[in-house]
């Protein structure tokens, strides 16, 4: 048997120490890497403050990451989040995750706190902290160049420095680890970076046998539209999103007051592609490459970051979003999170933001000064210091990305449900309500959503812990990465399987936010989506969501999910689990 993962990197940096621990196989197949593994070194600390010293933050690669298996290069980052208090969890992708395979690491465990600003240097075998003061205030993209002879680089940039709730972790420079706050949890330690080379070689244990699930998954993807046709991600990137959203009339806009933007049309995908000329690139081990890059080195925005900065701060202008984008991701904020606090702020000043003012208010966010300073602590911390915590379009803390819930239900069900906050990637129901996969359903019911969410939870659970790519699903399945996952690992698993560890994944973070004080009280959406109709026309209509209907959805969701009426994980869904010690 070939079991190929379980080695965890520790570092302290406090007292500047390392160790290397060679987990046992049954915890690795209870877990099996990424979000899973990196619970597993959370949970015990969980009920800290997210600031204490002994909070980890874990870099939490997956069994199959530097492999051939497809789109498999992706890496969790966890910690507790300092934005919502929550679990948070990011996956990421670029080259880090391949890089710290390579290395024979699985997974890096950071502790403690430097007394100066320091990065974590690693090579192989071979692991430093080093001295970062000179890197004081640095972007990430110049930070990356920089060091990118030391192989790949996980940084922060000066929004996390200087204290903004919603910071990021960016990944050589363009890939986000972007919701919750990350980039805070790595600048409370004193650390701005960690880079990692490897040289070494992925042990796979039966390499005809991943050659056949590898066909299998590309040839599925190959006949997914949504992934490889012509308006699909390897064409048009996530932007591909930006004119379905548009013409479901779901796209928030105004803060959310409206779900319709008139010039959607002049901003889409097609007039970034004509703007910018771009190219395709993407993250190791992944064929579909759906980011972009135009001619002139301009890394062009995700759907999300489209959406929320053109309707959402109703901005017409598309260098604005593009310019948005680049200071977000050379400073280091997530761009959801900034584009929602901008909308709140100018929906509570009844400003209307010009792109000057767009821009300026970011680079205030970033550097910590002026207006920056409170609209750094996202949206709700600032309307509830204006008296109207209302306007603030966020669960748990966590803003709003952009699908607007009134069109589509089983999206506000998945917000609410979601434990990081409000998060489309812990269940997207956006793939089956508008994209019809793997079956259409009625995106104005929410009939049969709270199964349908808690399946997709588990199952998104476990994509995250093997990191592979969520958008891959679109077209294959876990039948197929069951089959990648046994000839890796020598362990012979099925979909059922992999699916049953989602559950106890999942589970697991429901006890870690019960641990933190997360009751049902949490699990609501903001009054205007109960009381306020979006913006219908073209045949459609966008009423008020039913909150009775609503409700009762939820209830529904916490009886699949093993969760008491007040949302709290049940001692007997945890025994079956098997879960009964943590509680």
């Amino acid at each position: 048997m070939t079991v190929g993962w379980g080695r965890i990197l520790h570092v302290d940096l406090s007292s500047g120490e390392h160790r290397f621990e060679d987990l046992d196989t049954d915890i690795c197949r209870l877990w099996i890497g990424g979000k899973g593994l990196a619970g597993y070194y959370l949970f015990p600390e969980i009920s800290r403050s997210w600031d204490d010293p002994a909070i980890p933050i874990i870099f939490m690669a997956g069994p199959l990451t530097g492999t051939p298996a497809p789109a498999s290069g992706r890496i969790c980052v966890m910690s507790k989040s300092p934005l919502t208090g929550t679990v948070g969890d990011c996956s990421v992708g670029g080259s880090f995750g391949w890089q710290l395979k390579k290395a024979g690491i699985d997974g890096i465990v950071i502790t403690g706190r430097s007394s100066s600003l320091c990065g974590i240097e690693i090579s192989d075998a071979n692991v430093s902290i080093a001295d970062a003061d000179r890197f004081q205030g640095l972007g990430t993209d110049e930070l990356s160049a920089r060091l990118k002879d030391k192989g790949s680089v996980a940084s922060i940039g000066p929004a996390a420095e200087h204290g903004v709730l919603f910071s990021s972790i960016m990944v050589d420079g363009t890939f986000a680890a972007g919701r919750g706050g990350l980039g805070l949890a790595c600048a409370s330690k004193n650390l701005k970076y960690v880079t990692v080379h490897g040289t070494g070689a992925v042990p796979v244990h039966d390499l005809e046998k991943l050659r056949t699930a590898n066909e299998d998954i590309r040839r599925l993807v190959a006949a997914t539209p949504a992934l490889t046709g012509e308006h699909g991600l390897q064409n048009c990137g996530t932007a591909a999103c930006y004119d379905l959203i548009s013409c479901r009339r779901m796209m928030p806009t105004a803060n959310f007051r409206r779900t319709f933007f008139p010039p959607a049309r002049s901003m889409n995908s097609h007039a970034f592609s004509n703007a910018y000329k771009p190219k395709r690139y993407g993250c190791k081990a992944c064929h579909v490459l759906c980011k972009r890059i135009g001619e002139d080195g301009t890394h062009l925005p995700e759907f999300e970051t489209m959406s929320h900065f053109s309707a959402l701060i109703e901005n017409e202008d598309l260098k604005t979003v593009a310019e948005a984008n680049r200071i977000c991701n050379r400073t280091g904020m997530d761009t959801i999170s900034a584009g929602a606090t901008l909308a709140c702020f100018s929906e509570i000043s009844g400003e209307k933001l010009t792109p000057d003012r767009i821009t300026g208010l970011l680079l205030d966010i970033a550097a910590g000064r002026g207006e920056g300073i409170e609209l750094g602590q996202g949206s709700l911390r600032f309307a509830e210091s204006k008296g109207c915590s209302e306007l603030s379009m966020s669960v748990k803390g966590m803003e709003l990305p952009g699908y607007d819930p009134r069109g589509a239900c089983g999206m506000a069900l998945g917000y609410v449900t979601a434990t990081r906050g409000a998060c489309h990637l812990r269940a997207y129901p956006i793939s089956h309500e508008i994209l019809r996969k793997p079956v259409a359903t009625d995106r104005f019911s929410f009939a049969g959503k709270a199964r349908i969410v808690k399946i997709a939870e588990d199952m998104n659970a476990v994509i995250d812990s093997l990191t592979a790519c969520k958008f891959f699903f679109f077209g294959t399945s876990l039948e197929e990465y069951a089959s990648a996952f046994s000839a890796v690992t020598g362990i012979e698993t099925s979909a059922q399987d992999l699916l049953a560890a989602g559950e106890r994944i999942y589970f697991r973070e429901r006890m870690m936010n019960a641990k933190c004080g997360f009751t049902s009280e949490d699990d609501d959406l903001p009054p205007r989506f109960f009381s306020e109709a979006g913006s219908g026309g073209d045949g459609i209509e966008i009423p008020p969501l039913n909150r009775e209907e609503f409700l009762e959805a939820r209830s529904k969701y916490y009886r699949v999910r093993g969760l008491g009426i007040n949302g709290i994980p049940l001692v007997s869904k945890a025994e079956q689990l098997d879960l009964e010690e943590l509680l």
